[in-house]
C-alpha cells in the first residue's frame, strides 16, 4: 500500500500474524471507548508500526464514521486489509475484539452460577449503566445537534421511539432521519482525498454490499418460517450491527427491543451486563457475546457467545469490503454527508428514548438509585474518570449497599 508522498510509510506489506499480535495487545489494554480506540490505533498503527501515514488513517476514520457498526472495529478492520489483506482484516478484528468478549462470557457464566435473584449486590453496575448513557446522551447532543433544526430532529426522533419501541419502527426512523437530513441540511462540504492503496476489488465490494442487504431482508424471514430461536437472534443481532450509527452506546434501543420483549434475556440481566461492558477494554459491541451466552446458558453459551458475536460483528465485515473500493466515488456527493447529520440527529433522539426506558426505569428504582447515578454521572462528565473505573466504584457502593440492606 504505497504512500506517494512518504515511500518509507505504509510501504512494506505484512502476515496476518503479525496483524493478529498487535490487534490484541490493543484489545487487552484499550479502555475508554471508541474516541479513545482511535487515539490507541494512531499511535499503535500510525507512529509506532508506520503501517499507514497521518493523511490515510485520518480518511479511513472519515470512511467508518460514516458506516453503521462499531466505527472502531470496522477500522480497525480496513488497517489489517490494508496491512494484510482479507486475512489481515479479520486478524485485525479478532485480536481486537476476543479479549473483552472473552470477560464478557465469563462474567455471563458467573451471573448465571450466582442466580438471577442473587444479583442484587450487582445493582451497582446497572445504575452505571444509566449514568454512562446519560453522558453518552450529552456529548453526542453537543457534538450531533448544533443548531435547532436538528435538536428538533432529535426530539421527534425520542417521541416516536418511545410510541413505537419495536426495532422496525427504530430503523424507519434512522432512514427518515436520513431523509430528513439529504432535504433539509445540504451545505458545502470538503472533499476529502483517499491515498490509501487497498486490495478489494469493485466486484467483491458490490458482491458484499448485496449481501448486506440480502442478509438483512432474508434472515428474519427464515427464522420466522423455520421458528428457530438461534436462527431469530442471528438475525436481531445482525440488524443491530447492520443499522446502528453512533458507535456502542446507540446499538442498546435496538437490543433491547430484540431480546428483553421475547424474554430471551431479562431487564436485569440486561443492564447489568451492559454495565460490565463499561468495565472491559475493546468495542463494547461485544456486549452481544455476554447477551449470545446468557440468552443459551451453559452448556451451550460458549456457542451463543459466538453466534451473537458473529450476527453482530458480520456487518461490519461486508460493510467494510463494500464501502473501501467505492469510497472515491461516494465521497463526492455531497448529499451523503447531508444524509448523515440527519442520520446522527435521529441517533441523539433514539438514546435519549433509550436513556428513559430501559436504562432509568429498570435501574433507577430508589432515591439512592438517583443519587448513586448523579455520583456517577459526576465521576464521567466532570471528575472525567475512565468508565471502568467508575463502574469498579458503582459496583462496590452498590455492594455495600446491598450488605447493609438498603440495595
Amino acid at each position: 500500500m504505497p504512500d506517494s508522498a512518504s515511500p518509507e510509510v505504509g510501504s512494506a506489506r505484512g502476515h496476518p500474524l503479525e496483524v493478529l499480535a498487535v490487534a490484541a495487545r490493543l484489545g487487552l489494554t484499550s479502555f475508554g471507548g471508541p474516541v479513545a480506540h482511535l487515539g490507541y490505533f494512531r499511535a499503535e498503527y500510525v507512529h509506532r508500526r508506520r503501517w499507514l501515514s497521518d493523511q490515510d488513517y485520518t480518511d479511513l476514520i472519515a470512511l467508518c464514521q460514516s458506516l453503521p457498526g462499531p466505527a472502531s472495529s470496522e477500522l480497525g478492520i480496513a488497517i489489517g486489509i490494508a496491512r494484510a489483506g482479507l486475512l489481515g482484516g479479520f486478524a485485525a478484528w479478532l485480536g481486537f475484539t476476543m479479549p473483552s468478549a472473552v470477560a464478557l462470557v465469563a462474567f455471563a457464566y458467573l451471573t448465571r452460577a450466582v442466580g438471577t435473584a442473587e444479583l442484587r449486590w450487582l445493582h451497582g453496575l446497572q445504575v452505571v449503566a444509566a449514568a454512562v448513557v446519560a453522558q453518552a446522551v450529552w456529548g453526542m447532543a453537543r457534538t450531533l445537534t448544533p443548531d435547532r433544526l436538528r435538536v428538533g430532529l432529535a426530539l421527534a426522533a425520542a417521541v416516536v421511539a418511545l410510541a413505537l419501541p419495536a426495532p422496525t419502527g427504530q430503523v424507519g426512523l434512522i432512514v427518515a432521519g436520513g431523509i430528513a437530513g439529504a432535504v433539509l441540511l445540504r451545505e458545502r462540504e470538503p472533499t476529502p482525498r483517499l491515498a490509501l492503496a487497498i486490495p478489494i476489488g469493485r466486484r467483491l465490494g458490490a458482491a458484499s454490499l448485496v449481501a448486506l442487504v440480502a442478509l438483512l431482508a432474508l434472515l428474519p424471514l427464515a427464522g420466522r418460517l423455520t421458528g428457530s430461536q438461534a436462527l431469530l437472534a442471528f438475525a436481531a443481532f445482525f440488524r443491530a450491527g447492520a443499522l446502528v450509527f453512533g458507535g456502542g452506546h446507540v446499538v442498546l434501543p435496538l437490543l433491547q427491543s430484540a431480546v428483553v420483549p421475547p424474554g430471551w434475556v431479562t431487564n436485569q440481566e440486561f443492564l447489568t451486563g451492559y454495565g460490565a461492558a463499561q468495565a472491559v477494554p475493546g468495542p463494547l459491541f461485544t456486549f452481544s457475546a455476554y447477551l449470545g451466552a446468557v440468552l443459551h446458558g451453559p452448556p451451550d453459551g460458549v456457542g451463543g457467545a459466538a453466534l451473537a458475536l458473529g450476527g453482530m460483528f458480520l456487518p461490519s465485515f461486508l460493510l467494510v469490503w463494500g464501502a473501501l473500493p467505492f469510497w472515491n466515488l461516494v465521497r463526492q456527493r455531497p448529499g451523503l454527508g447531508a444524509a448523515l447529520r440527519g442520520i446522527n440527529a435521529t441517533v441523539v433522539g433514539l438514546l435519549l428514548a433509550a436513556l428513559y426506558t430501559p436504562v432509568l426505569t429498570s435501574a433507577v428504582r430508589t432515591s439512592l438509585d438517583l443519587g448513586l447515578a448523579l455520583v456517577d454521572f459526576g465521576l464521567l462528565a466532570v471528575v472525567r474518570l475512565p468508565p471502568w473505573a467508575v463502574v469498579l466504584v458503582s459496583g462496590g457502593v452498590g455492594a455495600g449497599l446491598t450488605a447493609l440492606g438498603m440495595g
